[in-house]
């Protein structure tokens, strides 16, 4: 129709990213059908529809950047939403700023994507650098709340050689400095991580207040086996990559995943709430009615950045791009996803990693601990 808001967007629907890439267009899709059924955008007293223009970029890079093109050049839109993945944000934002069109991601979250100066990128997830501040926060505040000096506490870090794990390791030396914190283990674990065993023999040596480690889906899945084989137990254990290491699975971990501190984007649990959507719960069951699943943090971060141009747009009561950018610059939002306030550089500024625990082999919300529905429990000591 005539008063119809394309957005156009190329997400990953076969090769590597595929699966994440489908809770990406899940999430997208649903915002959509929610924002149209409530009436749509309104400009200047006219009610328009949003439709997404999707195309394939088969989890690679090139074909990323040609579809970016394509959609800009070939098929006009004005308005884009990110890919799956910070690898393919990368390749997608030079295309995107070149022709000073906005982009809203939602899965993009390396610190890299920040540092080049664009203006026409908004991230509404929060960045890789804070993945685990979240976890430094609450050593201090239950230091704090023993009594403890905060500059006492040693930190011990393992992460993965690559790109987004170095830069959740430069987020918490950031973190631990500010801090006063010692950093007394700090190993930097290949690419394809076999053995951890050194690693803890050093935290078996040192005693830290508390162990973070990044090491992706295998490399986490190996650090809960060896903990649990060397009987380490360190007060405060912090990781990324739970769910999709399965740390919870009795069978292949026994208890070692108890007490552990997992990283999110995003919990159903949290106080969050929209217009929209509702409560953070309430778009978790309208997922789930729609979709046949419990909504992960990919999908939950992809509606809530279309839930920011629904805001954007209508702030801007224009379809002009520069309006839209400027209205998107000065965004001040919360959604069911959490709040959302853009520094200059493009990053959410207002929306903290929350830490889950695992207490009894179920994730509890426990931090940051304005928004927790359960207690810390601390410190962690397994009988293995």
């Amino acid at each position: 129709s005539a008063h119809e808001i394309v957005i156009g967007a190329a997400v990953s629907t076969t090769g590597k990213y595929a699966v994440n890439g489908k809770h990406t267009t899940n999430g997208y899709n649903l915002a959509v059908a929610k924002v149209n059924a409530m009436g749509g955008i309104i400009i200047d007293g006219k009610s328009h529809n949003i439709a997404v223009k999707y195309y394939d970029d088969e989890s690679t890079a090139g074909r990323g950047t040609q579809l970016a093109e394509r959609l800009i050049q070939q098929d006009g839109v004005k308005l884009m939403l990110g890919p799956y993945s910070s690898g393919m944000t990368k390749a997608i934002a030079p295309v995107t700023e070149k022709y000073k069109i906005p982009m809203v991601e939602a899965n993009g979250a390396s610190r890299s994507l920040f540092n080049k100066g664009y203006k026409y990128l908004f991230a509404v997830l929060s960045t890789s650098e804070q993945y685990l501040k979240s976890a430094i926060d609450l050593a201090a505040a239950q230091a704090k709340m023993d009594g403890k000096m905060v500059d006492s506490l040693k930190v011990a870090i393992a992460v993965r050689n690559d790109p987004f794990s170095l830069d959740i390791r430069a987020g918490i030396l950031e973190d631990a400095a500010r801090y006063g914190m010692k950093v007394v283990v700090d190993e930097k674990l290949p690419k394809d991580v076999t053995d951890l065993t050194t690693f803890l023999t050093k935290v078996k040596a040192v005693k830290p207040d508390i162990m973070v480690v990044s090491a992706h889906t295998l490399g986490g899945a190996l650090f809960v086996r060896q903990m649990r084989e060397q009987q380490v137990n360190v007060p405060i254990v912090a990781m990324t990559h739970c769910e999709a290491a399965k740390v919870t699975d009795a069978e292949t971990f026994g208890n070692a995943g108890e007490g552990i501190l997992c990283a999110a984007q995003w919990s159903p649990s949290l106080a969050y709430s929209d217009k929209w959507f509702g409560t953070a719960a309430n778009y978790a069951k309208t997922f789930e009615a729609e979709y046949g699943y419990v909504p992960p943090y990919q999908a939950a971060e992809s509606s809530a950045a279309v839930l920011v141009y629904a805001d954007a747009i209508t702030r801007a009561n224009s379809l002009d791009t520069e309006k839209i950018r400027d209205a998107l610059a000065a965004t001040e939002m919360q959604t069911f996803y959490g709040n959302i306030k853009f520094a200059s550089t493009g990053q959410n500024t207002a929306k903290p990693m929350v830490l889950r625990q695992i207490q009894n082999g179920e994730y509890k919300l426990v931090a940051p601990l304005e928004w927790a529905d359960s207690k810390f429990l601390y410190p962690r000591e397994v009988m293995y």
